[in-house]
């Protein structure tokens, strides 16, 4: 059986070594936080106008203020910068925390279409750098899907009760 990162890379068509490449620089000290602000900014733009209404309801639950504040604290944390997520929500436990949410190969794949987009839009981030995120960002996205499968693996395996009697 494969393990989440197998499958991410698998269903993503990103290797590991390729989504982490965002380890071998500092980002953060690269880009400068304004840059990750500008980037979800735009990135939930699109998101919260998003013409699919399956897509929007996915996010319907969240303030956009607050979407945007969540992803750039994750994204400059896990990009070299201070651990601003973990300090106001603790620990990132992404597929924890998109549990609630149905994180599916379609969902992924919008996901990271309006991504790229913002990537495109955002000209401070020169094309090495969108390359490595947007590895990162597919890789991670399918690693999702894959912890999404687990929540339904988990709700439909069989309970064994069994009765004992000598």
């Amino acid at each position: 059986m494969q393990n989440l990162q197998e499958k991410a890379s698998d269903w993503s068509g990103v290797d590991s070594a390729d989504a982490f490449a965002i380890d071998s620089t500092n980002l953060f000290e690269k880009l400068g936080l304004q840059t990750f602000v500008n980037l979800s900014t735009k990135f939930y733009t699109r998101v919260y106008d998003d013409d699919e209404e399956w897509f929007r309801s996915i996010f319907a639950g969240s303030k956009k203020e607050d979407a945007i504040r969540n992803q750039y604290e994750f994204f400059v944390q896990r990009m070299g910068g201070p651990p601003l997520y973990s300090q106001r929500k603790g620990h990132p436990a992404l597929i924890g925390r998109h549990r609630p949410f149905p994180v599916t190969h379609l969902a992924a794949e919008r996901w990271l279409q309006h991504m790229q987009q913002a990537l495109d839009s955002t000209p401070e981030i020169d094309p090495d750098s969108k390359t490595k995120m947007m590895n990162f960002f597919r890789h991670t996205a399918f690693f999702l899907v894959a912890g999404d499968q687990l929540k339904y693996q988990s709700q439909q395996a069989p309970t064994c009760k069994h009765v004992h009697s000598k």
